[in-house]
């Protein structure tokens, strides 16, 4: 499971968050942008060393460039000055990169950070780099795009389960499970919403591709999810978390961020019809 967790936060790390960043304007973002790539760089030698202070101080530099970014949604916000629920996914995108950097730091280093296993560390990693960052910027694109109160409601529904997930950490796994409820509501909101509005479009054949991949593979992975959080909170039986990684984990970075990421790429450089934008400032 190892292995496979960590090439999925690599692709978090040098294509995701990259992707995604180029989808977000901002003199700020665009700076942390530039400054990313040495800093995949060290987050990704930091999972593959031995726990210890090497892979802790590759880690640093990752957390800090994770800290970097999260700095950029204040500053968003009171340059924007809106909390309209596309905006609001937006800010959460730029701030959840941050649990995945500081999780990463605590695990390397091999500390029991708030207490949890490491093992929850290191998937608290690429967690926060998909249902964290991808999920809640690719909601807040979709909502731009489709407007009205789904769209809405899949903006907010995302960036709030996903934080009522992490709530559930400290709670307990009735909490993570209404938190999985209310993400997976968001998720397929997100799914209907980019099969409805965007796939339908005069988009070209590719990003329509894409854009119904990520759509469809939204029904299975959320299930998933669903399914483990139910057998957590239950005691009835559930996939592993191994089994989780290479379902789950594999078809929601590769199948639904990376190609819902390249699809809004692909849009915001031949839009086929006009996107409404927050005021002040677009992000696609």
């Amino acid at each position: 499971m190892n292995a496979l967790v960590h090439l999925i936060v690599m692709l978090g790390m040098f294509a995701v968050i990259p992707l995604g960043l180029s989808l977000i304007d901002g003199p700020g973002v665009a700076r942390v942008r530039r400054c990313w790539p040495p800093a995949a760089v060290a987050g990704s030698v930091a999972l593959w060393l031995p726990r210890g202070p090497a892979a802790t101080a590759c880690a640093a530099v990752y957390a800090a460039a994770t800290l970097a970014l999260a700095a950029q949604a204040p500053r968003r916000l009171a340059r924007i000055r809106s909390l309209v629920p596309s905006e609001i996914a937006v800010l959460t995108a730029l701030a959840t990169p941050a649990v995945a950097g500081l999780a990463l730091v605590a695990e390397r280093a091999g500390h029991r950070l708030f207490g949890f296993d490491l093992d929850i560390l290191a998937l608290t990693v690429p967690h926060f780099h998909f249902a964290g960052f991808a999920a809640a910027l690719i909601a807040g694109l979709v909502c731009r795009h489709s407007g009205g109160r789904a769209g809405r409601i899949a903006a907010l529904s995302v960036p709030v389960g996903t934080l009522m997930v992490l709530a559930g950490y400290f709670v307990d796994d009735w909490a993570e499970l209404a938190g999985a409820l209310v993400l997976t509501t968001g998720m397929w909101l997100v799914g209907l919403l980019t099969w409805r509005d965007l796939v339908t479009t005069g988009a070209g054949r590719t990003t329509r591709t894409l854009l119904a991949t990520s759509a469809a593979v939204l029904v299975a992975t959320m299930l998933l999810a669903l399914w483990w959080a139910v057998g957590e909170a239950t005691g009835l039986a559930h996939p592993s978390l191994g089994w989780m990684a290479a379902t789950h984990g594999l078809g929601n970075s590769l199948g639904f961020a990376l190609c819902a990421l390249l699809a809004h790429r692909r849009l915001r450089a031949t839009p086929p019809t006009p996107i409404p934008t927050a005021p002040k400032e677009r992000i696609a």
